[in-house]
C-alpha cells in the first residue's frame, strides 16, 4: 500500500518586495508620526482614514510612466452580481486618489475648504530593489477647496515646521518650490507646447520633464543630451531624447539655471524667460505671492527657496509644486559620500476631483515618505537608541502566580512597563536570559524565603551588565546590582533604578 504523500510545509519567508517591522521600528515610526500629527493639528488639519482598497476607476491612472490603471497596482475583480460583471478594485497606491474620492462623495457634508491629513501604508506593484518595497508608509496633508496660493504657502510652511519638529535642524533641509505653470510657459516659449492643442508634443514634453528631474543624477551635460538626440549611459544603454533643437534646449536649460540668491531675483529671471506665455506669467505671479507670504512669516531662503529645477513626476499637478530635500551627507553602500536627498513632495492638483464631479475643485497638498524620513533621523542619531524593555517579574514558584501578577499589576498602575515571565519557570537562568533578550532594565525576584520575610530582590540588569564587563569574579559575586527591599517599597526602588539608568 502506497504511503500517503506528505503535505508540503509552507515556506516561512516574506513575499518579495515586502518586509516585517519589529518592536523598535514600529515604536519609532509611531513616535515620529505622533510629532507630525501635532504640527498638522496646530495648523487646523483633521485626521482622515480611508479604506486600503479603492475601485480601479476611482484610483485613476496617475502612477508615473504607467498608461493603464491596473498596471503598477495590486488589483483584482470582484465576483459578478446577476448579469453585472464584478468591479475591479485595487490597493491604494497613494493617499491623494482616495482623498479625491472622499471630497467628491461627501462634498455636501465636508467644510469648504476641507483640510485633512492621512497616515498609513500604500502599495505599488512595481519591481522591488534595494530600499524599494512594494508596501511603504506615507503621511499626507492636503487642503481641498482653496484656490488661493496662500494654501500652497501654508503647506510649505507646515512642511518646514514638521521637519524641525521631528528632529531635522535648520540647515540640514531645504523646501524647494516651483510652479508647473511656469514650466508650461517655458515649454510654450520653447515650442513644445501648443495651448490650442495640449496633446501636441505630449511625448516630447514627457521626455523633457523626466530629463529635468534627472539634473542631480546626470548633470547639465546629461540633461542637455536627453533634451536633444539622446543619452548613452555607462553600460551602453541608449535613451532616446526629446529631439529639441539647440535653441529650444537653451530655453529649457536657461529655465533650470534660473535660481538666484533671493526669491525675488529668481522670480524676475523666470518672468523674463516666459515672456509671451500668459500661462507662464500667471505661474510666475503665483510664485511671487508664495515667496511674499512665506517671507512675511519669517520663512527665509535658509528654509524655503524658489527653485525652477523642481518638476515632480506625477501628471496631475497643475500649479505650485514642492519638494523637501535633506542636505546633509551620508555614505552609500560603497562608502562614497552623497546627500540624503528628497523625503517629501507635493503640489497643487486642481483637476483631480473633477473626474468625479465634472467641476474643478482646487486642491493642494504634500506627502512625506515615512520610511525615508525615519532613515534620515537614524542617520542624524535622532532615533535608534536601544529601546528599554519591560521590568520582568520572575516566577520562583508557579503556585504563587497570583502574587507575581499582583506585583506586575502594581508596577503597571504606577506607570511602569512590566510583565510576568510566562515561560517554563523551572530554570531560573533561562528567565534572566529572557530578560536580557527583552532588554529589560530590572528583574523582580521573590522566592518562598523572601515571601515569608515580606521582601523582594530587585536586580538592576543595566548596572549588572556594566559590572560584568569590568569587575573581578569576587566583585561580581558580591552582587552590588541586587537590592533587597521591603515588598511595599518595590515600586519606589524600581523607579529609583529606572531614573538612574535613563
Amino acid at each position: 500500500m502506497a504511503k500517503p504523500k506528505k503535505t508540503p510545509r509552507p515556506k516561512a519567508i516574506t513575499p518579495k518586495g515586502f518586509r516585517d517591522y519589529f518592536g523598535t521600528e514600529v515604536t519609532e515610526r509611531k513616535a515620529m508620526l505622533d510629532r507630525i500629527a501635532e504640527v498638522y493639528h496646530l495648523y487646523g488639519f483633521e485626521a482622515l482614514e480611508t479604506s486600503a482598497v479603492e475601485t480601479v476607476e476611482a484610483l485613476g491612472k496617475f502612477l508615473p510612466d504607467v498608461d493603464r490603471p491596473n498596471e503598477g497596482v495590486f488589483a483584482w475583480q470582484e465576483e459578478a452580481e446577476s448579469d453585472r460583471p464584478g468591479d475591479w478594485v485595487a490597493l491604494r497606491y497613494d493617499m491623494t486618489a482616495p482623498l479625491a474620492r472622499v471630497a467628491a462623495q461627501y462634498r455636501n457634508d465636508l467644510p469648504a475648504p476641507y483640510r485633512r491629513y492621512a497616515m498609513g501604508p500604500v502599495w505599488r506593484n512595481e519591481k522591488p530593489g534595494p530600499g524599494r518595497f512594494r508596501q511603504f508608509y506615507q503621511c499626507d496633508a492636503d487642503t481641498v477647496g482653496a484656490a488661493s496660493v496662500a494654501a500652497d504657502a501654508e503647506i510649505c510652511a507646515m512642511l518646514s515646521d514638521t521637519l524641525e519638529a521631528v528632529g531635522i535642524p535648520r540647515g540640514d533641509y531645504i523646501v524647494r518650490v516651483n510652479n508647473r505653470k511656469v514650466l508650461n510657459g517655458v515649454m510654450e516659449v520653447a515650442g513644445v507646447l501648443d495651448p490650442a492643442d495640449p496633446s501636441k508634443f505630449e511625448h516630447e514634453r514627457g521626455i523633457v520633464l523626466r530629463a529635468i528631474d534627472k539634473l542631480d543624477k546626470f548633470g547639465e551635460e546629461g540633461v542637455r543630451l536627453l533634451l536633444g538626440k539622446g543619452r548613452m549611459d555607462e553600460s551602453g544603454d541608449f535613451t532616446t531624447g526629446a529631439g529639441l533643437s539647440e535653441a529650444q534646449a537653451d530655453t529649457v536649460m536657461g529655465f533650470m539655471a534660473a535660481r538666484r540668491d533671493t526669491g525675488a531675483e529668481t522670480v524676475e529671471r523666470l518672468r523674463t524667460l516666459v515672456q509671451g506665455s500668459q500661462t507662464g506669467l500667471d505661474g510666475v505671479a503665483e510664485l511671487e505671492t508664495i515667496a511674499d507670504l512665506l517671507a512675511s512669516q519669517g520663512y527665509g531662503p535658509d528654509r524655503i527657496v524658489i527653485d525652477p529645477s523642481v518638476v515632480r513626476g506625477l501628471g496631475y499637478y497643475t500649479g505650485p509644486v514642492f519638494e523637501a530635500e535633506l542636505t546633509f551627507e551620508i555614505l552609500d553602500e560603497k562608502g562614497r559620500p552623497r546627500q540624503f536627498g528628497s523625503v517629501a513632495g507635493g503640489g497643487r492638483y486642481d483637476d483631480l476631483v473633477r473626474r468625479f464631479t465634472g467641476q474643478e475643485v482646487p486642491a493642494t497638498g504634500i506627502s512625506i515618505g515615512v520610511d525615508r524620513l525615519l532613515a534620515a533621523l537614524r542617520a542624524k542619531g535622532r532615533v535608534g537608541a536601544p529601546a528599554q524593555g519591560p521590568v520582568v517579574v520572575t516566577v520562583m514558584d508557579r503556585d504563587r502566580m497570583g502574587d507575581y501578577m499582583d506585583m506586575v499589576g502594581e508596577l503597571r498602575r504606577a506607570g511602569i512597563r512590566a510583565e510576568v515571565y510566562l515561560g517554563n519557570p523551572k530554570n531560573f537562568g533561562n528567565q534572566l536570559k529572557y530578560a536580557d533578550k527583552r532588554e529589560s532594565p530590572v528583574a523582580i525576584i521573590q522566592g518562598g524565603d523572601e515571601k515569608e520575610r515580606g521582601v523582594v530582590q530587585i536586580k538592576d540588569l543595566v548596572l549588572g551588565a556594566k559590572i560584568a564587563e569590568n569587575a573581578s569574579l569576587e566583585e561580581w559575586k558580591d552582587r552590588p546590582n541586587q537590592y533587597e527591599v521591603p515588598r511595599e517599597q518595590m515600586v519606589a526602588k524600581v523607579r529609583e533604578i529606572l531614573g538612574s539608568s535613563s
